[in-house]
């Protein structure tokens, strides 16, 4: 394994670090060009770019992991590359072929190598690709050239306990996104949307909201910007089923796990607020997060606890291993979901 940049890697946060090199390429005149690497980070648009006006704009995330043998792995990046082209759809961008999503991706991991935590650190390397309208338009309208970058940069948990349960507050006051609306894509504006809901929660002490669904405000859809999960007093997985939620490759990979290697009962199907007592376990799964455990959801005047405040469940505790494993190389991945960077 080489040699790694001079970083305390137990005391890394969720926070932005420069590396060496991050990826560009434009889109202009109908097609892609070959896009590079550049030691650049600030990207220069022009100041009537749809990116800044209207929101064209969105984002994946995915990381790095050294296995202990010291080789360096993704983490089903062609998932990430059909979510990005889903957004891109939506927003009438054009999309960005596969081999040139994932080759971009190992470009990066390749040119700051040095970054990639070592193996037992508990870090892991965050890769943030990103696609935008950019170019000379003030009509509300697609963008006439764009751009597609990625960085990546170290980080440690998302939530600073790492595996420990945290408690969350219903949002009744905000929803996340509209009925038919872009739930179900990473776009920009669902984050921008979701900042003053988040700020209110952390004021009262919790870690984020629960968002349910706008049409009835009955079913929950997602946990701040993570997906959720609930385990039945039959140990069954379940996640909520809404074209508003976005599909987390995470929680995707929760549902496999659960039903082939822990041989759960799976069902992706509407979760009720009110019926949050068929649930011994519950947790928020995403890319930066991986599973963070929920001990508690505020509705109304009631905190609902599910397995403990403090503890974390058995099972929450299985998927997280399987899961973590597969990402380091430690358990054996299905088919498909492992890409080494060579």
């Amino acid at each position: 394994m080489g040699k790694k940049v001079d970083i305390d890697w137990s005391k890394l946060g969720f926070d932005y670090i420069k590396t060496d090199l991050r990826y560009i390429s434009v889109w202009k005149d109908g097609k892609w060009d070959e896009g590079k690497l550049t030691e650049d980070n600030m990207l220069h648009i022009s100041e009537a770019s749809t990116v800044l006006h209207y929101g064209q704009s969105c984002f994946e995330g995915l990381k790095a992991y050294t296995t202990k043998e010291g080789k360096i792995q993704l983490f089903r990046p062609d998932r990430n590359s059909a979510r990005i082209n889903e957004s891109c759809k939506k927003l009438l961008m054009p999309e960005i072929p596969e081999e040139k999503f994932i080759n971009a991706v190992m470009q990066v991991v390749k040119a700051n190598k040095e970054y990639v935590p070592p193996y037992g650190s508990g870090a892991t390397l965050y890769i943030r690709p990103v696609m935008m309208g950019v170019g000379h338009n003030i009509g509300v309208k697609p963008a006439p050239e764009y751009i597609f970058t990625i960085f990546c940069m170290p980080v440690g948990p998302y939530f600073k306990d790492g595996l420990t349960p945290c408690n969350f507050i219903v949002s009744d006051d905000y929803d996340r996104a509209a009925p038919h609306g872009t739930g179900g894509q990473k776009v920009g504006g669902n984050y921008a949307a979701s900042l003053q809901a988040h700020a209110e929660a952390a004021k009262k002490g919790f870690a984020d909201c629960i968002y349910l669904d706008p049409a009835t405000h009955t079913k929950i859809e997602e946990v701040g910007a993570a997906n959720f999960f609930g385990i039945t007093k039959n140990d069954e997985f379940v996640t909520p089923a809404s074209p508003s939620i976005l599909p987390s490759i995470t929680k995707y990979s929760l549902l496999y796990i659960a039903e082939h290697y822990l041989n759960m009962p799976v069902y992706e199907k509407e979760v009720f607020i009110d019926e949050l007592d068929q649930f011994k376990e519950a947790g928020a799964c995403g890319t930066a997060a991986v599973i963070t455990p929920i001990g508690g959801i505020q509705y109304k005047d009631n905190l609902h606890v599910f397995y403990s405040e403090t503890e974390v469940g058995p099972i929450t505790r299985k998927l997280y291993d399987t899961l973590y494993g597969i990402q380091l190389g430690d358990v054996k991945a299905p088919e498909g979901w492992i890409y080494e960077v060579k």
